[in-house]
């Protein structure tokens, strides 16, 4: 019973379309399935990944329209990583973002890595990091601009900031079962704490910053709202629902969301994890030339597509 990394990170958005013509045309990832929040059908749910949707690329956003900016602070998913396979890569991005004017900063090291920094046109913050190895089966998502060598290839490291850093770490080692990697002082003089699972690599791991003092973030456009972690089947996540239930966690049970299953939980600072299983995978309703063409619902909210669809902005 093991986490093997990082499954996917959910943000919010205010525009559907506009945060499309980011990740979609700026950063080339594949937007892998345009369907809704279960939870709330009245809004997109979107999943960018790699060409096929491989577990461990998904960086997915809940529109949210006229959501109020976020305001910084702790006890929040601050940053999220993605990777590319080399330092040329990384040049490639330096130099696309200057001439696509996308807010960047000078390449730095996170993590004994090269890494830069930069974020969408919402103030979602994000970097790139260089990662040479990429899990088997998973394919550069094709893009006319961004040949396949230079791609992002999937979730990399994400940054929690946090006021109680123990208290996270605590979850994240005894509970969950990440190791630490290294400790470091950024370029702005925090302390960044890594923690690696599975078989460690810039996708499995998440980096801790503690910071005492100062408000707690409020969320809005350009927050993220949860990190989720991989975990192989639906027989394992209901051990880790015992083992999360018994550690005195509140959670939510374990969740069918067709395309996996998914546990929930709060984590002391108040960051919300999830624990989600591989399969069945996104291509269980779209073949993978289909991905992200056409909404898709799950099987118990297909008798509502007609009323869905009305209340939905029609993105190009």
């Amino acid at each position: 019973m093991k986490i093997n990394g990082i499954h996917h990170v959910s943000a919010l958005t205010a525009n559907a379309q506009k945060n499309v013509d980011f990740y979609r045309q700026i950063l080339g990832l594949k937007l892998v399935k345009k369907t809704v929040n279960q939870d709330d059908p009245s809004m997109y749910h979107l999943f960018y990944g790699d060409e096929v949707a491989s577990p461990g690329t998904e960086l997915t956003f809940f529109e949210i329209p006229m959501l109020a900016r976020r305001l910084d602070g702790t006890n929040a998913i601050s940053r999220t990583g993605l990777i590319v396979t080399s330092e040329e890569a990384l040049a490639f991005w330096e130099k696309r973002f200057e001439e696509k004017g996308v807010k960047k900063e000078t390449a730095s090291l996170r993590g004994g890595r090269p890494a830069l920094k930069f974020t969408d046109p919402e103030g979602q913050q994000l970097f790139l990091t260089v990662e040479p190895s990429v899990q088997d089966g998973a394919k550069p998502p094709v893009h006319d601009e961004i040949p396949a060598d230079f791609a992002i290839r999937g979730l990399g490291p994400v940054e929690l900031t946090v006021a109680e850093a123990d208290k996270t770490i605590s979850v994240l080692t005894s509970i969950l079962g990440f190791t630490e990697k290294a400790r470091e002082q950024s370029n702005d003089g925090e302390i960044v704490t890594i923690f690696e699972s599975g078989q460690g690599g810039a996708g499995t791991e998440i980096h801790v910053i503690e910071k005492a003092e100062g408000p707690v973030e409020r969320s809005g456009r350009g927050s993220v709202h949860h990190v989720a972690f991989r975990v192989a089947d639906a027989e394992e996540l209901e051990k880790w629902h015992d083992k999360i239930a018994k550690a005195g966690f509140t959670n939510s049970g374990v969740v069918e969301r067709f395309y996996f299953k998914a546990l929930y939980f709060r984590e002391p600072n108040g960051i919300l994890f999830e624990i989600s299983t591989d399969g069945p995978g996104f291509t269980v309703d779209e073949s993978v030339d289909e991905l992200g063409d056409q909404l898709a619902l799950p099987p118990f909210l297909e008798h509502k597509r007609s009323e869905i669809e009305q209340r939905l902005v029609p993105i190009k």
